[in-house]
């Protein structure tokens, strides 16, 4: 017989990534392997279309642009997406979008092989490809909650944010060797090869249809959602947080000044600070074996926001490159249990009928806070420097979490064995 010591496990092994969801669930399982290769494709496709634009204009200005033609139909039509994956099958609404981002990287391909000299036709089909994602990646999100059990949704939130994370790390590395080796089709027709494989995944989904009667989708519904999300502080306080981060301390934009400036570096060490909070994202990704555990989420969001903006004020008061680049890497493990638990709160505790427009608005949220980071880094840096704009930026993210905390107090005591939103 056995004893209790002997059938223990190791303490180490608890730390290890959960995966569970995917033993539990094959239908999960085939829709993160759509989702990670898809992921892939499309960050191979975002630097290809960066470097065309730029060969064809010689213009920093014009690939800019690109952000822009991608951001605007993405918050345009994010909401209402939303708003129609609750009004219809989500698997077949997923099926038509993602048949449309296919058509996209099929013309992408294309004009590449055709030597397209035009960027305004790059910019058309970024645009179009934007505005499918708006419609696909509502209804995709939202199929989790009915694939996996709520005890579950916490590993699998570390999960797909470990997908997203790999696609960001190694997706414009191998897009760039792609364009390197054989030019831009090359790396267009990998995404058409990676969204291919990922379309397959999804059509062997099951059917998911409306578990209640809902609105049709239009502006009404979209307000109903909007409403909805004003009268929930939990949900509401998870995207107020990650605006509290991605706005008021995001650091990307300040990367090229920090490498020539400040650790007197080249576009390597560029290269080395944009991959260092992908990369504390996938270490927090497998050590992430705890975090089914936690109940308290919220306070564990509001932990993680705080080290986050401390971290990235940490930047800005040191001149070392290994310890700049640690503690970005730090802010992406924080930035990863952030995330975890955020979408766990929003798929848990919304009712199945609003995850897909409450989906929506999260897409807005994530898409644009960043690149409004962006602006609110940049400007700050060309008044004050670099060094004290992370500092700064640091600085009101943690006092913005806490004013947050103060107007909203039960979000601290939000347990994920009651979810409520």
């Amino acid at each position: 017989m056995q004893t209790e010591t002997a059938t223990r496990r190791p303490w180490w092994r608890s730390l290890l990534t959960d995966i569970r969801p995917l033993q539990a669930s094959p239908p999960y399982r085939r829709l993160l392997f759509g989702n990670t290769v898809a992921q892939l494709g499309q960050q191979m496709t975002n630097v290809a279309v960066a470097l065309q634009v730029y060969s064809l204009t010689h213009s920093s200005f014009y690939v800019g642009l690109v952000g822009v033609f991608a951001l605007v139909p993405l918050v345009l039509l994010g909401l209402y997406g939303g708003a129609v994956a609750d009004a219809m099958d989500r698997r077949t609404l997923a099926l038509l979008a993602s048949a449309g981002l296919w058509v996209v990287s099929l013309a992408l391909a294309a004009q590449a092989f055709l030597d397209n000299g035009s960027v305004w036709l790059l910019y058309g089909l970024i645009a179009v490809q934007s505005g499918f994602y708006a419609l696909n990646n509502p209804a995709r999100s939202a199929m989790v909650p009915r694939l996996v059990s709520a005890e579950l949704m916490p590993a699998a939130s570390a999960l797909n944010m470990a997908s997203t994370n790999l696609g960001l790390t190694l997706g414009p590395l191998l897009g760039a060797l792609a364009v390197a080796w054989q030019g831009f089709g090359a790396a267009y027709a990998v995404d058409v090869l990676t969204f291919s494989a990922a379309y397959y995944a999804l059509v062997r989904m099951p059917r998911m249809p409306p578990l209640h009667n809902s609105p049709r989708a239009g502006l009404r519904s979209v307000v109903d959602g909007l409403r909805f999300l004003g009268r929930s502080p939990n949900l509401r306080m998870t995207f107020v947080l990650d605006l509290c981060a991605m706005v008021l301390a995001q650091p990307r934009a300040l990367f090229p000044a920090l490498a020539y400036k400040v650790y007197a570096g080249g576009a390597g060490v560029v290269g080395l600070l944009q991959a260092a909070p992908a990369a504390g994202a996938v270490l927090a990704f497998l050590l992430s074996g705890w975090v089914s555990r936690v109940r308290r989420q919220g306070l564990a969001i509001v932990v993680a926001v705080l080290v986050y903006g401390a971290a990235v004020g940490g930047v800005g008061l040191t001149d070392l490159l290994w310890l700049g680049v640690l503690l970005l890497a730090v802010s992406g493990m924080a930035d990863m249990v952030s995330a975890a638990y955020r979408s766990t709160i929003l798929q848990v505790a919304a009712p199945d009928q609003l995850r897909g427009r409450l989906q929506g608005v999260f897409i807005v949220v994530v898409a644009g806070g960043p690149r409004a980071g962006d602006v609110v880094s940049g400007s700050l840096a060309s008044a004050v420097g670099e060094r004290p704009a992370l500092v700064l930026g640091g600085l009101a993210c943690i006092v913005g979490v806490l004013a947050a905390c103060a107007l909203s107090p039960r979000f601290l005591s939000y347990d994920a064995r009651n979810p409520t939103p």
